[in-house]
């Protein structure tokens, strides 16, 4: 847990905030205590999907489902208000780490504890689904581990089966690649189904201590899912054929969750519960977090409630003022105070396995309204082209894309290693002299095909260059992936840090000027862009979780 940070706030509704328990893609929780003294996990949703009338219409559709809901395996929704400036739901907190967490610090967990975690997973999915929800993102940094049993939380992105489009196509969070199942990944109607597949990959990684669909970009780990069979590594016996079930690439082939909970606990998952379920280390640690979180205080501030102004650097790698200004309070009224699924914010702690994944892959221009999420442009679109390559199966990530040319192909000869910084600099021409302001030779529009470092399309990229000094602003970036109609577009800006005659660094980010998109990626980008004999750009970024794309780049008018 991280302290409160100025700008943020001390109080929610009727709960005195102790901390920041983490944060995410929707928004950030917060550690609370009621004035009776109950602790409460406090989620509140970014300022700009405040904005969104559509996501407000899911919201307070999804309190209703919430209070419906209420499983044993569940964290339990205990007050909201889905009419505030910026919308906010509280639920029980669940005294233990994530699986992602735990397996992490401590290894995989013994078969005694994975059947008891199957087991209280597969009832509180069966819960979920019988009251016509599917969670849809089901992966190990959602699973928390209490002495009590495991608990599945963040439904933040929970949809009615059967919701309309309407209600779900902006903002849809789609899931985390290697945990989504392969019908989620092509974009296909889904059922319940689809939380089994996770809970089968949640398995197979709480047992083995990996991931069943290894992978180090997004890309691949969304080809793996849908093309290729799971690594189960030393999973054996019914253990193993029971994941083996749940990953079924046909969804009509996969158990459902009550067979799932029956197989690894006939009694129930209380029964295996009882005699303490989880090991050793893991106890002790819960007991110890326990412990402390009795003596934590709120901080002393004015008692005060309203808009979460969002203004500091503590979500990922956000720059201050990331988010924009508070937002404007909304006329006063009554609270409405009702249960509500979590909002959706990643879950306390650091995120598991895969970066999570938000799809908003609309046709037409975003609304200014939500513009302000600051994340690098180097964009994610590795995952965008991993999507389009798996809908049309068998199809080649060459044939998707219409209009690219050869200079896609024209890159980096040694495309096989990621370069650092200082590798680039060691290769610099011998001789070359240190510049203070961007070389003329750079200035000007230029425009490529990128590919990121495994060969999947990285879409293309166009650099307008204008002069500047080092330390200024010399660059424009726009990185765009247009396939089945579709176009995702991320913009950035980038400043010179240091260069030669022939090549420059340019650390990269987002264009604060242009709406976000959920497939950029977060932080800032270092980019070099080196000028070659022929006469073209040679453009690399060094970002990891772009899969470090590359292309070369050609002059496109003037």
């Amino acid at each position: 847990m991280q302290p409160l940070e100025a700008g943020e706030p001390h109080t929610i509704g009727a709960y005195r905030l102790l901390g920041r328990l983490g944060a995410g893609g929707m928004g950030r929780v917060y550690l609370g205590r009621s004035a009776g003294g109950r602790t409460v996990a406090v989620k509140v949703v970014h300022p700009h999907f405040a904005l969104d009338e559509q996501f407000r219409a899911r919201f307070r559709r999804e309190v209703e489902a919430a209070r419906r809901l209420g499983a044993q395996w569940t964290a339990p929704v205990l007050d909201a208000d889905p009419d505030a400036a910026v919308p906010w739901v509280a639920t029980g907190y669940v005294a233990g780490p994530p699986l992602s967490d735990a397996v992490t610090r401590h290894g995989p967990l013994p078969e005694y504890a994975v059947r008891t975690l199957g087991a209280g997973l597969g009832e509180a999915l069966d819960a979920v689904h019988a009251h016509g929800l599917i969670h849809r993102d089901v992966k190990p940094s959602n699973v928390l581990l209490a002495l009590d049993g495991p608990r599945l939380i963040d439904f933040g992105i929970a949809r009615a089966l059967g919701a309309t489009v309407s209600l779900t196509s902006t903002g849809v969070s789609v899931g985390s690649p290697g945990y989504m199942a392969p019908e989620q990944i092509r974009g296909l109607d889904i059922s319940g189904a689809a939380d089994v597949f996770s809970l089968g990959a949640v398995l197979a990684y709480a047992a083995t201590g990996l991931a069943p669909f290894p992978g180090d970009s997004s890309a691949v780990l969304l080809y793996k899912v849908v093309h290729e069979e799971p690594e189960l590594g030393d999973l054996e016996g019914d253990l193993r054929e029971l994941v083996a079930a749940c990953l079924a690439k046909d969804p009509a082939e996969r158990p459902a969750p009550v067979e799932i909970a029956r197989r690894l606990a006939p009694g129930g998952a209380a029964a295996l519960v009882a005699p303490g379920w989880l090991p050793g280390p893991l106890v002790r640690e819960v007991s110890r977090s326990a412990v402390a979180l009795l003596d934590l205080e709120p901080q002393d501030a004015p008692v005060q409630s309203g808009p979460v102004p969002f203004s500091s650097a503590s979500l990922g790698n956000a720059a201050p003022g990331a988010f924009g200004p508070p937002l404007p309070p909304r006329p006063s009224g009554p609270p409405a105070p009702s249960s509500v699924s979590p909002a959706d914010a990643d879950t306390p702690g650091k995120p598991g396995p895969g970066a999570r994944l938000a799809v908003t892959m609309g046709t037409g221009p975003q609304s200014g309204a939500r513009r302000g999420r600051r994340v690098s442009c180097t964009v994610a679109l590795a995952v965008a082209g991993a999507l389009a390559a798996v809908t049309v199966g068998a199809a080649t990530m060459g044939d998707l894309f219409t209009g690219g040319d050869e200079n896609s192909h024209g890159n980096d000869a040694a495309a096989g290693r990621s370069q650092s910084p200082s590798d680039a600099a060691s290769e610099a021409p011998a001789g070359s002299v240190p510049v203070s302001a961007l070389p003329r030779a750079f200035a000007g529009t230029w425009k490529g095909a990128a590919t990121e470092r495994t060969g999947l399309p990285h879409g293309t990229v166009t650099a307008v260059f204008t002069e500047g000094a080092k330390g200024e602003d010399v660059v424009r970036l726009t990185h765009q992936l247009d396939a089945f109609g579709t176009s995702v577009v991320c913009k950035g800006v980038g400043k010179l840090v240091s260069g030669t005659a022939k090549e420059v660094k340019i650390r990269e980010r987002t264009d604060p000027d242009h709406p976000d998109s959920s497939l950029c990626t977060g932080g800032d980008a270092d980019l070099v862009f080196t000028l070659t004999g022929s006469g073209t750009l040679r453009y690399q970024s060094h970002e990891e979780a772009a899969g470090n794309p590359k292309g070369t780049l050609s002059r496109s008018g003037g």
